[in-house]
Formats: structure tokens, sequence, C-alpha cells
């Protein structure tokens, strides 16, 4: 069986329609993901439980890729479990991508150099500061659970050979320390869970697409063998990306995304 480690702190942070968040702060994890999940594993796991890593040593992002974190960065995995995890797991991207945004941007200069990217990142000045990771299984009583993990460069952004990475720190000399940060983020979390039970996804899409690449950029598509460009035409109603294309209007469910505009991932 895995040892779950013994967090150094804990904190409950409210919630509108639920038991409260509560934030567990440890010094040190491999993985704040794979934490939650032994978690659940052994059957101690809860819904709204957040778990917080001041510093990370096998943190994972997509299509398996590794997210480094020396120490003064975001490494945070909310757990959501039975009712809690009845959000369809296709829109998480957009909700925990607002609440991520929304906790950043106050502390930035220009709010506008902030922006969301399809389907799960987050760029400052057009160079990825944070990303996503949803996971989801079912335990051994039957009752499915959702895992959300968010990580975001605050004070160090890693050095990965061939892409450009940004943090906080580029921007701003008011850099919050990552309990501060994780508390934005549950805060907003909230809201737009909140947002999305009363008025649907309609209104998460409208907030996302305020926030993300504007309509009309010059998109680049990876998935799988194949590769097409085209312009982001907005997003479907389940929240596949919509690419404008000579061809006419293609449906994007998955794949790597370059931005046209900044040639960036």
């Amino acid at each position: 069986m895995t040892e779950i480690p013994a967090c150094t702190s804990s904190q409950s942070i409210p919630r509108s329609n639920a038991r409260p968040w509560r934030l567990e702060v440890h010094d040190t994890l491999g993985s704040t993901s794979d934490t939650c999940k032994a978690m659940l594993d052994a059957g101690q796991g809860e819904d709204g439980l957040a778990i917080l890593a001041l510093s990370q040593t096998a943190g994972r992002g997509s299509r398996g890729r590794q997210w480094a974190d020396p120490g003064g960065n975001l490494a945070l995995s909310v757990m959501l479990v039975g009712q809690g995890a009845d959000v369809p797991v296709g829109l998480w991207p957009f909700i925990a991508g607002l609440a991520l945004h929304d906790a950043m941007v106050a502390f930035l200069p220009d709010p506008d150099a902030l922006q969301l990217k399809w389907p799960n990142d987050l760029l400052l000045s057009g160079r990825k500061m944070a990303g996503i990771l949803i996971e989801t299984g079912t335990r051994a009583t039957g009752e499915r659970w959702q895992v959300i993990g968010m990580g975001a460069n605050l004070r160090h952004a890693p050095a990965i050979e061939g892409r450009e990475l940004a943090c906080l720190a580029d921007a701003t000399a008011r850099v919050p320390d990552a309990v501060t940060v994780a508390r934005g983020v549950l805060h907003h979390l909230d809201h737009w869970l909140a947002c999305h039970a009363a008025m649907g996804f309609g209104a998460v899409r409208d907030a996302w697409l305020e926030r993300g690449h504007p309509v009309g950029t010059g998109v680049n598509v990876k998935a799988g063998n194949q590769q097409f460009t085209g312009t982001f035409a907005g997003l479907a109603d389940d929240g596949t990306l919509l690419l404008h294309t000579p061809n006419g209007t293609r449906h994007v469910v998955t794949g790597e995304v370059l931005l046209a505009r900044t040639g960036r991932e």
C-alpha cells in the first residue's frame, strides 16, 4: 500500500453549495495528483480535498510531459468524489482555466498579458505559464472521482528544450506565495462551478472566450498523425474547438495547438 504523506498544515475555504474546500499543504511531494489518487485508492479521499505541494519532484503535465517545480511555484490538485464529480470531464479545462486565470490576473500590472489557450493552458505574453491535467476513475465502492491538477510557474519557469515558458515573476515583482494563489484558485473555482450549475456551459464558454485567444487567431493543430491549419472560430456547445479551414469548419476534440499569432505552443 502506498504511504500517504502527512500534511504540514490544513485550512478550510468556504464553498457556496457544498462542504468547504479542505486545503492540505505539504512541504514536498512527488506529484499532488498522484497523492490524491493514492488517497482515493486507500479509501482516504473526500470530495473537496485540495492538495498543495510547496515543492514537487515528479509533477506531470499533458501527454506525459514532466512539470518540474523547484519550489516557489503552484502545484495544486483538487479531488472531487461522488456528486462532486458530476461536472462533465470535457468542461473541466474551461472551469479550471477560468479559476487559474482569475486567481493570477489580480497580480499583473497588465491584465491583458494573461490569456487562456485551448484546451488547458494559460499563457503570459504568449508563453505558457500554467497548465491543467484532468484524471478520472472509480473507487472500489463504485463512487466516481475526478482529480483536477493545476500547475503554474510563479517564481521560476523550468528550462525545457524547444519550448519557451514564462513565470509570473517575468511580469511583476509582486509575486504571491503558493498558498495565497491556491486559496484564490479555490475561491474562483467555487464561483465558476456555481456559474455552471446555475447557467450552464454557455456562460462558462462566454467567459472563457473573453479571456482566451481571439476568434480569428491562426491555429496549427497536431492530432495523432494528422496536422492541419485554420483560424479559431470559437467553441462548440461541448467545448470542442471550432476551426475554420479551406475545406469548411472543423471540430477539434483533442490535439496539440500552436497559435500562429505567437508561434508558441
